[in-house]
């Protein structure tokens, strides 16, 4: 039963029909109390999202839709509901006073990203309270980390919306352990237990693997054990299935050279993180967050050593087979992303390449800025190559624009990884898409693509999107030997 009434309702039929398996998707879960929509990026999450919020509104389930998203996607999300419902959302923002007459307006949708959670905290209590709110956490692996403040805040209000969805087409982020907290929102521990240490110590994709078959096997079973737990509320397509007709997606290592300066500082930074994190022989655990910092400072010496050297002025290894890439790309006329991790290299890397128009996405840049730049490089022709970190464009956005994605490095997350590469292979995409990851020979970087490859086949082994037989036919453990011989001193 709604509690609010409008005197004007807004016209609660979609602008556009959905595809079959979105439609599919919305009729298995429109009827539930939560539920989770975890379809492969690039297969219109959105759309299915928007036609469950029509659902919910029309049948009166509940007065009101709560979307919340991440801030840069706040633009996004107008525009999709611009482009496929007549509703017009009101955004709650960092203003309180604004959000004082959001919260009293009675509109059907509101936006809000993140943050606002935190610092509205108390009123959205008092909200919940006085209608019937349903909720959709956007990109929900934003919430994966159960002892952030915002997670915390999140799980308080979780009981009080008259509707649960969470949304994200890597539900494992990086590891499979990340898929708890997102869970516990919706149901509060009844599918994966009340205990995330105890879970995380069964999902652990460490090093402790490698030389343990036992350990392995016990590893394998629960985390295929979880899509059986979360299968009767969630709903999941990949583009493998078929469901959809999309171009190919080729991808493709490119190894790089070294510089001679550049190979001198990446030898003196890893001998200096050896003695650090390989003790007796023993690699510490790679995940913690000392650990991962040094390692980071291997990534950047194989990017730029100028991010850590600022009287480095030669030019880094991996610049060559950029160029050449883009070169080839340029003569074909068509656009491609270059993705580096480090905010300090775009402005670097669209000064080296202001021939092709370059615009660029990165943390620095206000939102409005980032939409500009983004407008600029899918309407303006000259505009070439878009230069983006992936904290800063890899989710929501649709760039079919491009066909190529270039990784002139990459960091240890699966979620950047997998986001980034198919903001240009989804719905709408016409041509092939390639993937290059470009990889410094005998460096971090090989540590790095092994890495990803085993969290990726984890990932998706909890997904259900592979069989167990099929993982162990491809799955190596060899990870953590692998980074201790990249750390290994000559």
């Amino acid at each position: 039963m709604q509690k609010i009434h409008l005197k004007i309702e807004p016209l609660l039929t979609p602008k556009h029909n959905s595809f079959s398996y979105q439609v599919e998707a919305v009729e298995a879960i429109r009827e539930r109390e939560y539920a989770a929509i975890f379809h492969e990026q690039g297969l219109g999450k959105t759309k299915i999202a928007i036609d469950l919020i029509l659902y919910w509104l029309d049948k009166k389930t509940i007065d009101t839709v709560l979307l919340i998203v991440k801030k840069g996607l706040i633009d996004n999300w107008q525009k999709e509901l611009d482009a496929h419902t007549f509703i017009k959302p009101r955004i709650l923002t960092q203003s309180r006073r604004d959000n004082f007459f959001v919260f009293n307006s009675p509109s059907r949708v509101m936006i809000a990203h993140y943050e606002i959670i935190k610092s509205e905290h108390d009123r959205f209590k008092l909200f919940l309270q006085t209608r019937n709110v349903g909720v959709i956490l956007d990109e929900s692996s934003k919430i994966k980390n159960p002892n952030s403040e915002l997670t915390k805040e999140l799980f308080d209000l979780a009981p009080l919306f008259k509707r649960r969805i969470i949304m994200t087409g890597t539900p494992v982020a990086n590891r499979p352990y990340d898929l708890w907290a997102q869970i516990w929102f919706l149901d509060q521990g009844k599918s994966l237990g009340e205990d995330f240490r105890d879970f995380k110590q069964h999902m652990d994709l460490s090093n402790k693997l490698s030389d343990d078959i036992d350990a392995q096997n016990e590893f394998e079973i629960q985390i295929e054990g979880v899509h059986k737990k979360l299968s009767p509320f969630s709903v999941r397509e990949t583009k493998r299935k078929g469901i959809i007709e999309l171009p190919d997606k080729i991808i493709q290592s490119i190894i790089a050279d070294w510089e001679p300066k550049q190979l001198d500082l990446y030898r003196r930074i890893r001998n200096e993180t050896s003695a650090v994190i390989v003790r007796d022989n023993l690699l510490i655990e790679d995940d913690s967050e000392e650990v991962l910092k040094r390692l980071l400072r291997l990534v950047q010496a194989t990017s730029n050593p100028k991010l850590i050297d600022d009287s480095y002025v030669e030019e880094p290894g991996k610049l060559a087979p950029l160029k050449d890439i883009l070169g080839d790309i340029s003569q074909k006329g068509e656009k491609s992303i270059i993705w580096t991790c480090f905010t300090g290299n775009v402005e670097w890397l669209k000064r080296e390449f202001s021939e092709y128009n370059p615009a660029s996405v990165y943390g620095k840049l206000s939102m409005d800025e980032r939409n500009r730049a983004l407008d600029r490089f899918k309407s303006d022709k000259s505009c070439k190559v878009l230069i983006a970190t992936p904290g800063a464009a890899k989710e929501g956005l649709t760039l079919t624009v491009a066909n190529h994605a270039i990784f002139y490095d990459r960091g240890f997350s699966l979620d950047d990884y997998l986001q980034a590469q198919d903001r240009i292979h989804r719905i709408s995409q016409a041509k092939t898409c390639f993937v290059y990851n470009i990889i410094m020979n005998s460096s971090i970087d090989e540590w790095i693509d092994i890495l990803l490859h085993a969290k990726r086949l984890a990932a998706q082994l909890s997904n259900g999107d592979i069989s167990r037989e099929f993982y162990k036919s491809q799955i190596s453990y060899s990870f953590g030997d692998v980074l201790k011989e990249v750390l290994k001193k000559e």
